[in-house]
């Protein structure tokens, strides 16, 4: 049983069923609804003859701040290659030049151009269709609006799936549909569920980020780790809905400019704007400040010479963005854009080792759910759709000989701060003796972007601390996806917030700005230093 149709859930599912596994697939929307269609940057990958597996390890492991695990690191590079020619196998167009090599892709941190796209700013799309199209094609069975409700655990291993299925909200193209409960029996599961960008209220995720298979693993007693480290995308048009500009467009050559047309990312890093996201992200987020919360702007007008020669450039490298910027009224040819960071990408997640298996037996867990350890403190960009491809083929692979042999391999590594029960927390005095706030998930999203967002402080994640426990001590007892969706979300809230608590230095993603000093740098050197003594 595989839950969720992204990259990494399509990957498992078809690598299981070409080792004769009988697989149903299960997703809460339709099958090509997943986060992977959104993916505009593209795929890294050591796929040119002048760059280097070890350059591309170097370069995962200092985005991750010391904190990535060097042996999933190695297993993404050296393997990442193998699973893009599958992809390019099975029909993804990655786009060429003129002389038909492959287009080369510069992003934030990393040391080599090594980004294969396709449609230029579509490579998310473009994967997820051909991965649908094969999948449909598959003997796999798929079931579409199916939410799952929880994990069914006995003996001490997950042994199938709760789900809601068909509970469908009116929407202008048909009516309310109620849903119905079925358990579906399973001798694994594979969690491919994304992550929980529906954190905070301002996010590059589609609604359908709410953190199902992380709290269902919670519940079900799985470990989890690293939650604290939520990566904030620097760059999303503050004009109109949330809408993510690529990091491709500054690898570009793009810059950053304040409202007075200065670059200002060179005062936080050497690299200015590309750096690592963390650094960029914080970065506009402290130049917002200085200007009372004003965006600032993203600016292409240097990219070409001329306006119609920009215009046609931005038009073919990044059609869907720069669709979106002519939605809101905005050219980008002409003049500067404005952007603002928002919530993207969750670093942590279940906790597993290099072939998907969490600490339950039957449980494995694959992409943005998943903790491989490849991410560390902050994920490299264009790492997450290699991330997904490595180790859901991986998962795939070895299922069948799992399953077969009734035994389960070591476990996991342990979460490097044990989970605990939220509901037995003293409240803040603060809550408990003034005004109370009513639950709505607009007003989870607030509190989180405002108390556990791209800058923290002891305070505020007491403050989040509290008003989620209140919150979760309030019995709702959903019955809607909707309302499980909230449950959902105030769990993988209340863990992040005691992760990030727990946390008290900041590295990577995690800035605290009550941090006496900050120990990434050495953590990354050492991490760097033993990755290249040890082989990684």
């Amino acid at each position: 049983m595989v839950v969720g149709s992204g990259i990494a859930g399509l990957t498992v599912a078809l690598h299981a069923v070409q080792h004769g596994c009988r697989v149903t697939l299960v997703t809460k929307d339709v099958l090509e609804h997943a986060n992977t269609r959104y993916a505009q940057g593209g795929i890294a990958g050591v796929m040119f003859d002048d760059d280097r597996v070890e350059d591309h390890v170097h370069d995962t492991l200092v985005a991750g701040a010391g904190l990535s695990d060097p042996a999933a690191v190695r297993v993404l590079v050296e393997e990442g290659p193998t699973r893009i020619r599958e992809l390019i196998a099975l029909g993804v167009a990655f786009d060429r030049a003129a002389d038909g090599q492959y287009v080369k892709g510069l992003e934030a941190a990393h040391s080599y151009p090594r980004i294969l796209h396709s449609g230029g700013d579509a490579t998310g799309t473009a994967i997820e269709k051909a991965l649908v199209a094969t999948l449909r094609a598959s003997d796999v069975r798929v079931i579409e609006h199916a939410f799952l409700v929880d994990l069914v655990v006995r003996d001490g291993r997950v042994r199938g799936v709760q789900l809601l299925v068909g509970d469908h909200v009116a929407t202008a193209t048909g009516p309310a549909v109620e849903g119905y409960r079925e358990t579906v029996d399973a001798d694994a599961v594979v969690l491919a569920t994304g992550g929980a960008g529906e954190l905070y209220a301002h996010t590059t995720n589609p609604a359908v980020a709410t953190g199902d298979g992380i709290a269902a693993a919670l519940r079900a007693g799985a470990d989890v780790s690293d939650l604290e480290f939520f990566q904030f995308h620097p760059t999303v048009l503050a004009v109109g809905d949330s809408f993510l500009v690529s990091e491709a467009v500054r690898g570009e050559g793009a810059t950053l400019i304040d409202e007075h047309g200065r670059r200002f990312t060179f005062d936080a890093h050497p690299d200015g704007e590309l750096a690592p996201r963390d650094v960029v992200a914080r970065a506009i987020a402290h130049q917002m400040e200085l200007q009372d919360g004003r965006p600032v702007y993203l600016d292409a007008t240097g990219l070409r010479p001329t306006e119609a020669e920009r215009a046609e450039f931005l038009a073919r490298r990044f059609p869907t963005i720069d669709r979106a910027v002519h939605e809101r009224g905005l050219d980008w040819a002409k003049e500067p854009i404005p952007v603002t960071p928002a919530a993207h990408y969750l670093m942590g997640g279940v906790t597993t080792d290099l072939h998907g298996r969490t600490t339950i037996a039957g449980l494995y867990a694959v992409g943005e759910v998943a903790r491989t350890g490849v991410h560390g403190a902050n994920r490299l960009a264009s790492n997450s759709l290699l991330e997904g491809a490595v180790f859901g083929a991986r998962a795939g692979d070895v299922i069948a000989a799992d399953a077969a042999s009734g035994t389960w391999p070591s476990a996991a590594p342990r979460a490097a701060h044990p989970s605990r029960d939220a509901l037995v927390v003293a409240l803040d005095e603060r809550v408990a003796s003034g005004e109370r706030t009513p639950f709505s998930r607009t007003a989870l999203q607030q509190l989180m972007w405002e108390d556990a967002g791209l800058v923290r402080d002891d305070e505020g994640l007491a403050h989040a601390e509290a008003v989620i426990a209140e919150w979760r001590a309030a019995a709702r007892g959903p019955v809607t996806e909707a309302e499980y969706e909230d449950e959902n979300l105030l769990l993988v809230a209340d863990r992040l917030v005691a992760a990030a608590r727990a946390r008290t230095d900041s590295v990577g993603a995690h800035y605290r700005r009550d941090a006496a000093v900050s120990t990434a740098d050495d953590r990354m050197v050492a991490a760097v230093a033993a990755g290249g003594a040890a082989g990684c």
